[in-house]
């Protein structure tokens, strides 16, 4: 194994490296055996750059795990905040059991270059983090404000319905009086067009269309309706002398 350490701003520093009790790691130069049974390898001097060698066991033991950290240093004569720690876990696989990749797959390799702060730590920009929040505003604005329009305009409209059927009623003497022979074909093709726009409807609730299709056919179906209670209103008023006319 060859150990560097890179670091923006710091050239030198240390290491250890352990396999676990797991085969035989021998020093070079710079370095030397520690740990538990000399089980380990770490830097005899404060450095960079070293290599060190490991033999697998004679028989197979499956897959090898090896931990190695890695330790740059301020130069500050002790640890301290400043220094910057790395920790690495990799493996070796038992033998027979790694696969060579086919051309293709080693066609491209993706390798990240650059210090911790810039591979890991996100910084999100003020400015991209605002235009997120004012585009979200916008979205809700809009949504919001088309179902607060059409609720508004459907109320308005059945007020408008409702008052002057009133005033019809309590000041302009009831609905106008409409012979049968215009009733009957003008309240069927009403009742034609009702019952298909409920249908519509029906279909569009249940097959979840988007909200305004649903709604602009509620309210052409109720208007169908209303068209044909106008009619029957309408043939079963009194007719007065200019009607009969």
């Amino acid at each position: 194994f060859v150990i560097d350490l890179q670091h923006a701003s710091y050239d030198n520093g240390g290491f250890m490296l352990w396999s676990y009790g797991v085969g035989t790691l021998t020093s070079g130069e710079g370095s030397q055996q520690t740990g538990p049974d000399n089980s380990a390898v770490s830097h005899s001097a404060v450095g960079n750059g070293w290599t060190v060698s490991w033999t697998a066991p004679t028989e197979d033991v499956g897959e090898v795990s090896f931990s190695l950290v890695g330790n740059a240093v301020d130069g500050q004569n002790g640890a301290n905040e400043g220094d910057k720690w790395n920790i690495l876990s990799f493996f070796i696989s038992a033998p027979d059991t790694t696969t060579n990749d086919d051309e293709e797959g080693l066609a491209v390799r993706t390798i990240s270059v650059g210090d911790f702060d810039s591979l890991f730590v996100a910084d999100i920009d003020p400015a991209v983090a605002e235009a997120e929040r004012q585009q979200g505003i916008a979205d809700d604005f809009f949504s919001n404000g088309n179902i607060f329009y059409w609720s508004t305009l459907a109320i308005i409209l059945v007020g408008a319905v409702v008052q002057g059927e009133f005033y019809e009623r309590r000041f302009g003497g009831g609905p106008k009086h409409l012979d049968m022979r215009l009733a009957v074909p003008q309240g069927i093709r009403r009742g034609i067009l009702g019952l298909g726009l409920l249908l519509a409807f029906g279909w569009a609730v249940d097959d979840s269309q988007p909200w305004g299709y649903s709604f602009l056919l509620g309210i052409c179906a109720l208007w169908a309706i209303f068209g044909v209670y106008r009619t029957i209103v309408q043939a079963r008023a009194v007719p007065n002398p200019e009607d009969l006319v």
